[in-house]
């Protein structure tokens, strides 16, 4: 293992792309989790009708599921993006995973992992605050921190240190891309003795151990 090596993964948690990426960042998690940053950038923090993404989030996602085989479901696309009245904002969820992070930031990406799968594959609308809160109580109580969830779903809501350290870190997010040229996310950042650099989308989709490999660490 280098010991030198930092990660940074740029990312929205509504993103379908970074759902792609997922099984290669739980294998990084798993390599390194004192060694990863989760960024999220804010791509879709702000709020719109689910509706009218709809037809274009269904042709996306199939595309995903043809190149990695991340599931989507009929729950997922009926219940969730055809909701009425639903919306489309990762508010929160970002800071949700934020919140969590002030506890322990392993329990990052393994919240944003399980908040993809409640979504694309259970049909849980988690752009809704009080379903994000319920993951996030979970995967807290499963790391061994007993919070309350209704306490947690208020400092989701309404906490205005939270609400302020969200932006800070999707402001940090944005920088990073903007000072790395880079356009579009997922991105995985490797930083290490060789310099910074980011992993090939492609490798990226195609799993832990191929960016393991790509960046000369052990499978």
């Amino acid at each position: 293992m280098n010991p030198s090596i930092q990660f940074t993964y740029l990312f929205d948690p509504l993103c379908g792309w970074c759902y792609a990426s997922a099984p290669a960042l739980k294998r990084i998690s798993e390599a390194h989790a004192d060694r990863l940053r989760m960024m999220p950038t804010g791509l879709f923090v702000g709020s719109r009708p689910v509706a009218a993404i709809a037809d274009h989030a269904r042709r996306n996602d199939g595309r995903i599921q043809d190149l990695t085989g991340q599931r989507f479901t009929e729950a997922y696309h009926q219940g969730v993006m055809r909701a009425p009245g639903g919306v489309f904002s990762s508010k929160a969820l970002t800071r949700a995973l934020v919140a969590l992070g002030r506890i322990d930031p392993a329990i990052e990406p393994r919240f944003l992992h399980a908040a993809q799968t409640a979504r694309y594959v259970d049909g849980k609308d988690t752009s809704r605050a009080a379903v994000v809160a319920g993951i996030a109580v979970r995967l807290a109580r499963d790391a061994g921190a007993e919070i309350d969830l209704s306490d947690f779903l208020a400092r989701m809501t309404d906490d205005p240190a939270l609400e302020v350290e969200t932006d800070r870190r999707i402001a940090e997010g944005r920088a990073t891309m903007s000072r790395l040229g880079i356009q579009g996310i997922p991105q995985l950042i490797v930083t290490d003795d060789r310099g910074t650099r980011a992993v090939d989308s492609q490798i990226l989709y195609s799993g832990g151990d191929a960016v393991l490999a790509a960046i000369g660490e052990p499978a």
